[in-house]
Protein backbone atom coordinates (compact mmCIF):
# COMPACT_ATOMS: atom_id res chain seq x y z
CA UNK A 1 0.00 0.00 0.00
CA UNK A 2 3.01 2.33 0.67
CA UNK A 3 4.14 4.52 3.01
CA UNK A 4 0.90 5.14 5.51
CA UNK A 5 1.69 8.58 7.35
CA UNK A 6 -1.74 9.36 8.18
CA UNK A 7 -2.49 6.00 10.04
CA UNK A 8 -5.30 5.72 8.04
CA UNK A 9 -4.15 2.62 6.15
CA UNK A 10 -4.61 0.39 9.31
CA UNK A 11 -7.61 1.35 9.83
CA UNK A 12 -8.58 0.73 6.32
CA UNK A 13 -7.15 -3.04 6.90
CA UNK A 14 -9.36 -3.06 9.74
CA UNK A 15 -12.44 -1.71 8.03
CA UNK A 16 -12.05 -4.29 4.78
CA UNK A 17 -11.97 -7.37 7.30
CA UNK A 18 -15.12 -5.97 9.24
CA UNK A 19 -16.84 -5.34 5.91
CA UNK A 20 -15.85 -9.10 4.66
CA UNK A 21 -17.65 -10.28 7.42
CA UNK A 22 -20.80 -7.96 7.18
CA UNK A 23 -21.55 -8.38 3.90
CA UNK A 24 -21.49 -12.08 2.66
CA UNK A 25 -22.41 -10.74 -0.99
CA UNK A 26 -19.07 -9.87 -2.86
CA UNK A 27 -21.07 -7.57 -4.91
CA UNK A 28 -22.03 -5.71 -1.32
CA UNK A 29 -18.96 -6.33 -0.34
CA UNK A 30 -17.16 -4.65 -3.34
CA UNK A 31 -19.34 -1.66 -3.03
CA UNK A 32 -18.43 -0.99 0.61
CA UNK A 33 -14.71 -1.31 0.09
CA UNK A 34 -15.08 1.24 -2.52
CA UNK A 35 -16.75 3.42 -0.42
CA UNK A 36 -14.47 3.00 2.27
CA UNK A 37 -11.64 3.49 0.18
CA UNK A 38 -12.98 6.94 -1.16
CA UNK A 39 -13.16 8.31 2.46
CA UNK A 40 -9.23 6.95 3.28
CA UNK A 41 -8.37 9.10 0.38
CA UNK A 42 -10.64 11.89 1.21
CA UNK A 43 -8.76 11.63 4.90
CA UNK A 44 -5.57 11.80 3.56
CA UNK A 45 -6.58 14.73 1.18
CA UNK A 46 -7.43 16.58 4.16
CA UNK A 47 -4.14 16.15 5.43
CA UNK A 48 -2.23 17.18 2.21
CA UNK A 49 -4.95 20.10 2.59
CA UNK A 50 -3.87 20.97 5.47
CA UNK A 51 0.04 20.77 5.04
CA UNK A 52 -0.72 23.04 2.38
CA UNK A 53 -2.62 25.34 3.82
CA UNK A 54 0.61 25.70 6.97
CA UNK A 55 3.65 26.00 3.92
CA UNK A 56 1.32 28.98 2.69
CA UNK A 57 0.88 30.70 6.21
CA UNK A 58 4.65 30.46 6.60
CA UNK A 59 5.48 31.53 3.18
CA UNK A 60 2.89 34.56 3.98
CA UNK A 61 4.87 35.58 7.31
CA UNK A 62 8.26 35.51 5.50
CA UNK A 63 6.86 37.92 3.44
CA UNK A 64 5.56 39.91 5.61
CA UNK A 65 8.90 39.98 7.84
CA UNK A 66 11.18 40.44 4.68
CA UNK A 67 9.03 43.82 4.00
CA UNK A 68 8.88 45.19 7.20
CA UNK A 69 11.29 48.45 7.98
CA UNK A 70 10.87 47.29 11.72
CA UNK A 71 14.75 46.01 12.36
CA UNK A 72 13.16 42.92 14.92
CA UNK A 73 10.65 41.84 12.81
CA UNK A 74 12.73 41.98 8.76
CA UNK A 75 15.97 42.15 10.65
CA UNK A 76 16.61 38.96 11.71
CA UNK A 77 17.77 37.39 8.83
CA UNK A 78 20.24 39.74 8.35
CA UNK A 79 21.75 39.57 11.64
CA UNK A 80 21.87 35.77 11.34
CA UNK A 81 23.46 35.90 8.54
CA UNK A 82 25.82 38.46 9.83
CA UNK A 83 26.88 36.10 13.00
CA UNK A 84 27.35 33.37 10.38
CA UNK A 85 29.65 35.65 8.13
CA UNK A 86 31.41 37.23 11.04
CA UNK A 87 31.84 33.31 12.42
CA UNK A 88 33.37 32.09 9.30
CA UNK A 89 35.52 35.57 8.97
CA UNK A 90 37.30 34.91 12.54
CA UNK A 91 37.91 31.30 12.20
CA UNK A 92 39.63 31.35 9.10
CA UNK A 93 40.86 34.55 8.51
CA UNK A 94 41.07 36.19 11.64
CA UNK A 95 42.07 33.31 14.23
CA UNK A 96 44.87 32.15 12.04
CA UNK A 97 46.03 35.53 11.35
CA UNK A 98 45.98 36.50 15.12
CA UNK A 99 47.83 33.25 16.01
CA UNK A 100 50.85 34.22 13.33
CA UNK A 101 51.13 37.69 14.86
CA UNK A 102 50.83 35.96 18.57
CA UNK A 103 53.67 33.91 17.55
CA UNK A 104 55.51 37.00 16.03
CA UNK A 105 56.00 38.80 19.14
CA UNK A 106 57.16 35.99 20.66
CA UNK A 107 53.45 35.18 23.05
CA UNK A 108 52.15 32.47 21.19
CA UNK A 109 47.80 31.92 22.02
CA UNK A 110 46.74 28.38 22.33
CA UNK A 111 42.89 29.58 20.88
CA UNK A 112 41.07 26.75 18.74
CA UNK A 113 39.17 27.35 15.84
CA UNK A 114 35.18 27.45 16.82
CA UNK A 115 33.17 23.87 16.11
CA UNK A 116 31.24 25.06 13.16
CA UNK A 117 28.59 21.86 13.02
CA UNK A 118 25.79 23.46 13.89
CA UNK A 119 26.15 26.85 12.16
CA UNK A 120 27.31 25.94 8.44
CA UNK A 121 23.82 24.22 7.97
CA UNK A 122 22.02 27.58 8.12
CA UNK A 123 25.04 29.32 6.37
CA UNK A 124 24.70 27.28 3.83
CA UNK A 125 20.45 27.19 3.84
CA UNK A 126 20.79 31.15 3.64
CA UNK A 127 23.24 30.88 1.03
CA UNK A 128 20.87 28.35 -1.04
CA UNK A 129 17.83 30.90 -0.52
CA UNK A 130 20.26 33.64 -1.34
CA UNK A 131 20.89 31.95 -3.89
CA UNK A 132 17.59 31.44 -5.55
CA UNK A 133 16.79 35.40 -5.05
CA UNK A 134 19.85 36.41 -6.69
CA UNK A 135 18.18 34.04 -9.62
CA UNK A 136 15.19 35.78 -9.24
CA UNK A 137 16.62 39.08 -9.56
CA UNK A 138 18.20 38.48 -12.82
CA UNK A 139 15.05 37.20 -13.97
CA UNK A 140 13.30 40.51 -13.26
CA UNK A 141 11.27 39.33 -10.06
CA UNK A 142 10.24 41.50 -7.67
Amino acid sequence: MGLDVTGLGSVFDFGSKVIEKIFPDPAQRDAAKLEMLRLSQQGELKALEADLAIAQGQMETNQAEAASNDAFRGGWRPFIGWCCGVGCAWNWLGLPVAKLVAELYGHPIGLAPADLAEMMPILMGMLGLGGLRSYEKVKGVK
